[in-house]
Order: C-alpha cells, then sequence, then structure tokens
C-alpha cells in the first residue's frame, strides 16, 4: 500500500495546476481532502478485511480493486494539502466544509454532463458525521464472518460507503471550482456508481 500512496502524491504533484488559486485552511477543497482520506481509510480497511474472510474470486478482486484505487486517490489528497502550504489534519469539526454556500453553475466552472449538480448535504453530514461509515461493531463483525455470510456484509457495508463517498464527492463539486479537485471529485461520483451497480448484483446472487 505505501507503494500506491507514494504513486497517488506524485500523480498530484504532477496534475496540480499552476495557475490555481491555493485554498485555504477553511476551504471545501481542504475540508474535503482531509475527509476523504479518513473515509477512504475506512473502505481500504473493510476492503483488506473481507480478503482474509472470502475466497470467492469476485469479491477478491472487487476488494483489490477499492483498496488500491482508494489508495492511490488518498496520496492525491495526501499531496495537495501537502502543496497548498495546509496540515493534514484539523481542528475543525469534520464534515463542516459541507455546510458552507454552494457556488452558482457559473462558478464552479468545469463540464456538469451527466453530473448531479444538488449541494451533496445531507442532515447527518452537516451533524459532522461522515456518511456512509460502518461502526467499528460493524467492522469486528466483518471480522468474524466468514464465506457467504462475510460477503453480505461486507457488500451492504461498501454499498453504504460508496453512497456517501458519492455524496461527499458531489458536495465538493458543488462548492470547487479548483480543478484538480473537480477532476478527482467527478471521477470518484463516475467509478462508484459504477461499483454500486456491480455490488448491487453481487448482493442479489447472493441472497
Amino acid at each position: 500500500m505505501l507503494v500506491a500512496i507514494v504513486v497517488g502524491v506524485l500523480v498530484g504533484r504532477a496534475t496540480a495546476p499552476a495557475a490555481t488559486q491555493t485554498p485555504e485552511e477553511s476551504s471545501a477543497e481542504a475540508g474535503f481532502a482531509r475527509d476523504m482520506q479518513v473515509h477512504h481509510g475506512q473502505a481500504i480497511e473493510m476492503s483488506l478485511i473481507i480478503r482474509e474472510r472470502t475466497d470467492d474470486p469476485e469479491i477478491r478482486l472487487l476488494a483489490l480493486d477499492i483498496a488500491t484505487g482508494q489508495t492511490q486517490q488518498q496520496g492525491q489528497m495526501f499531496a495537495w494539502l501537502t502543496m497548498w502550504g495546509l496540515p493534514q489534519t484539523s481542528s475543525r469539526p469534520a464534515m463542516e466544509w459541507m455546510s458552507m454556500p454552494a457556488l452558482n453553475s457559473d462558478e464552479q466552472g468545469g463540464d456538469h454532463t451527466g453530473m448531479d449538480m444538488t449541494d451533496g448535504s445531507s442532515s447527518d453530514a452537516l451533524g459532522g458525521a461522515m456518511p456512509g461509515m460502518a461502526t467499528p461493531d460493524d467492522l469486528q463483525l466483518l471480522s468474524s464472518l466468514s464465506g457467504v455470510e462475510a460477503e453480505r456484509l461486507y457488500l451492504r457495508l461498501m454499498m453504504a460507503h460508496h453512497q456517501g463517498g458519492v455524496e461527499m464527492a458531489e458536495s465538493v463539486l458543488a462548492r470547487s471550482n479548483d480543478p484538480q479537485v473537480r477532476t478527482l471529485a467527478q471521477g470518484m461520483v463516475q467509478q462508484q456508481s459504477k461499483e454500486l451497480d456491480y455490488m448491487s448484483e453481487l448482493l442479489a446472487a447472493r441472497s
């Protein structure tokens, strides 16, 4: 995983546009980069757990794809904060940035084709809870199960997790005109939406 983080950092540095205004400490971009790293961390954790709890090739490959892709994205977001001269953690409440006013469509810029441009702010998120996060009890139960039972729980937890991740990505799209942030967030929405459809099929086959 360390290699993937290093690759993500290098990609984040290589793709940073020089003309972009540097986000501030209290910006939606900084909040998103910090909170999404934490959110991704749990998806990686759950994916590593399920690979130890099942021999099913479909589930194991899905978990590997999620863990690898989100580790690389973690590295990108880590690199952004470093380049912006901002700390990786903050005393500001988690998800506070999702309560910021959304930009209008002209301020957001970029290509909105096929994107849901709602502000992505649920009441749960505004209360400080990261949407879609599994509880410690959920993770403990996942670690105790095996085979099809573990697969079903993993899929249910990861589907909720992805739905929360999409919500967070859509929220930053409504609040940021930073090209690199928008590109990554749009990619997250598209990829995780595809994975949600696939996981729904896998869960149906195991019900």
